[in-house]
């Protein structure tokens, strides 16, 4: 459908940009530059630039102000079509986005993992078809280690705009129609509940906040205000000055002030968007911003920005992979200069030529050859992800340490274990007592429960071989990312409301069935300092301290009540505490060292795991003390001389970064067969 407008706003910018009629600014480039560089320069890991991540809503600011001066102008004249304005969205958004996702398919072919080449297929789907926001909302949050591997992150701002730009043109076809003389107020509106809800949304899940684009559109509408005339542009030269130092300086505040802890976006993000809204509102000319933004060196990064964006990031994933650890601060800097001199022939050799009117490709070949790589690209996406990420690229060793990924018993899977996703036994299972049995099967009632989280899941094997070779039999009350505390508040990386009917249903049959043992498996380090490792990222560096702060309050009173419960109706209890966490996947990490010809001893030091067990080991030990429960400690039986084990016998220990492979936890079977004897006899 080709919509022509034959009405006209009664707002016409007198302003643009480009080939597209609109007045040429070459402060909005060098506004442009600002907003890349920062972006760039955060990315690589250059000191001083931790709020450099700002830049992206500059670009929203800039991009709402070009696409309303356009679209207005366009309906102003009577001459907006909507398939125009799409064709000059594929020819400036499409080549040199679809180049950096061949580009980038090959390298992670080559460089990764099967699952970080699954997480990658999605990715490479969503980014073609512009969703890649909501994709990665779903995975994880901005600044986490395994987000920062992703080599499509970037994407997600893409995404954001062009389903903007989906959005508003309709939206201003039909303001046109039907409320030409309300249009002012009417974008303003949606700005403040936009505004209103990213901020609400902000203390709620801060994932959904930076990536949706309901919460992020009041930037791009703050842009079309500017475009749409809400507040006369000024005439006099100092002001205009004015406007523009104003603006450099709240870009400058946000880009040096902030950091990866600031809660952002929100109310934060009004600094670096206001800051962009000066400068393009004040038209400085002149004065000292002015002449600064339309610098030569300026303007050109302004002009190879876009492709400045697109691959500078996947170039800084990528060299990690190679490198296999963070970048240094010279390795940054060179990557930052190679991505400039990419930037720069991407510009003009992919870029351009199909740019205007002019350009070569004509509408229908570009649009077929447009969809033809959308449907390859996410044909790619769709295999990958069917293969589990193709494990036959690599090499037949490597392969061989990769497949303990998939190491798990039947205890960490459905039907014997609870998922989040309510697969797994329910309430009424366990009420019934038809949970999956552990040790001898037969007839005999159950002597034993194991009762936790996913981590009593990948110990189960032990316990399983255990009650084996002692003769008895009991059941396995696992639940995913659920501690056997009954009523603890959960963060919001765990169901308050599932876990909690289900630790109800396991106390009740424990109670009802007499059964005389239970043991208690959780990740304890996690629940009593509510922090995991930072991410458990494939560069994870022991120098850095691990979470360490006391959140233990609730976890304390709650196991303390459980406990006392337990022993008065003369059930035994058995803590069992964590195995050591290792940082980061060790099916990966072990198959990477092995393919660089690398060491795989990849392990964190004792003395890092003893300081991040300290406070569980020490409450589970106090209150084993007070009850007379039995405590089993598994990290002697992987820990030794100073140092932890992540290999033995070429294969990993672990399946990921805290869950161990079945086929290890099953060797530590000797731990449980004095308790589980003493339980027989």
């Amino acid at each position: 459908m080709n919509l022509v407008l034959r009405r006209s706003l009664p707002l016409a910018p007198t302003h643009g940009h480009g080939s597209s009629g609109l007045d040429y600014r070459r402060d909005v480039d060098g506004l442009r530059a600002l907003a890349i560089i920062p972006v760039v320069l955060y990315h690589a890991g250059v000191p001083g630039f931790g709020g450099g991540f700002v830049g992206v809503d500059v670009f929203f600011v800039i991009s709402g102000f070009l696409m309303a001066s356009l679209i207005s102008s366009e309906i102003a004249k009577g001459e907006f079509s909507l398939v125009r304005f799409y064709e000059r969205r594929i020819r400036r958004i499409f080549p040199a986005l679809f180049a950096v996702l061949a580009t980038s398919s090959i390298a992670a072919w080559f460089l990764l993992m099967p699952a970080e080449f699954v997480y990658f297929a999605r990715s490479l789907k969503a980014a073609a078809l512009f969703t890649s926001n909501i994709q990665f909302e779903k995975e994880s949050g901005y600044f986490d280690i395994g987000a920062q591997m992703k080599p499509l992150l970037h994407t997600w701002s893409l995404a954001v705009e062009e389903q903007f730009y989906i959005l508003f043109p309709l939206l201003l076809l039909l303001i046109n129609r039907f409320a030409r003389r309300r249009a002012r107020l009417i974008v303003t509106g949606l700005l403040a509940v936009s505004l209103v809800a990213c901020t609400w949304m902000l203390f709620r899940s801060q994932a959904e906040a930076f990536y949706l684009l309901q919460f992020r559109a009041w930037e791009l509408l703050l842009g079309a205000l500017l475009a749409l005339n809400v507040i006369p542009v000024p005439q006099q030269s100092a002001l205009r000055a004015g406007l523009g130092l104003g603006g450099i300086l709240l870009v400058a505040i946000a880009i040096f002030g902030f950091s990866d802890q600031t809660l952002f976006p929100g109310p934060a993000a009004l600094l670096p968007c206001l800051g962009a809204a000066l400068i393009i509102h004040g038209r400085d000319e002149t004065g000292p911003a002015g002449r600064f933004l339309q610098s030569r060196p300026l303007v050109f990064v302004g002009l190879i920005s876009y492709s400045l964006y697109l691959w500078h990031w996947p170039i800084i994933v990528f060299s990690r992979e190679v490198a296999g650890r963070q970048l240094s601060l010279l390795q940054g800097s060179l990557i930052v200069i190679a991505s400039l001199v990419l930037a720069t022939i991407s510009w003009r050799f992919v870029e351009q030529p199909f740019r205007g009117r002019a350009s070569f490709v004509k509408r229908i070949p570009m649009f077929a050859s447009a969809a033809g790589v959308l449907i390859a690209s996410v044909g790619l996406g769709d295999y990958v992800a069917h293969h589990r990420g193709v494990p036959d690229r690599l090499p037949a060793d490597a392969r061989t340490v990769y497949a303990s990924t998939y190491d798990q018993s039947r205890f960490s899977l459905p039907p014997c274990f609870a998922d989040s996703d309510k697969s797994g036994p329910s309430v009424a299972d366990i009420n019934a007592g038809k949970l999956c049995p552990l040790g001898f099967e037969g007839p005999a009632k159950p002597s034993f429960v194991v009762w936790g989280d996913s981590h009593s899941g990948a110990m189960a094997p032990a316990i399983d071989a255990a009650a084996k070779q002692a003769g008895i039999t009991g059941l396995f009350a696992g639940h995913s990312s659920c501690p056997p505390l009954p009523g603890v508040q959960l963060t919001p990386r765990g169901d308050t409301g599932l876990c909690g009917d289900f630790n109800g249903a396991v106390h009740d049959l424990i109670a009802a069935q007499h059964i005389p043992l239970v043991f208690l498996v959780a990740y304890w380090p996690k629940y009593v300092h509510d922090a995991e490792l930072p991410n458990e990222g494939p560069y994870f560096d022991p120098s850095v301290p691990p979470p360490l702060d006391d959140r233990s309050a609730s976890v304390v009173e709650t196991l303390d009540r459980l406990m006392a419960e337990l022993t008065k109706q003369g059930t035994r209890v058995v803590l069992v505490s964590d195995v050591p966490e290792m940082g980061r996947y060790m099916p990966e990490a072990v198959a990477k060292a092995i393919m660089r010809g690398t060491s795989t001893d990849v392990a964190p030091p004792l003395d890092y795991i003893e300081k991040r067990q300290a406070l569980s080991h020490a409450i589970l030990t106090r209150l084993a003390a007070r009850y007379g429960a039995a405590l089993i400690d598994p990290l002697p039986s992987l820990c030794s001389n100073g140092r932890c084990d992540a290999v033995r016998n070429g294969l990993p220990l672990y399946k990921d970064a805290d869950h161990l492979t079945a086929t290890f936890a099953a060797t530590l079977s000797p731990l449980y067969v004095p308790v589980l004897s003493e339980a027989r006899r």
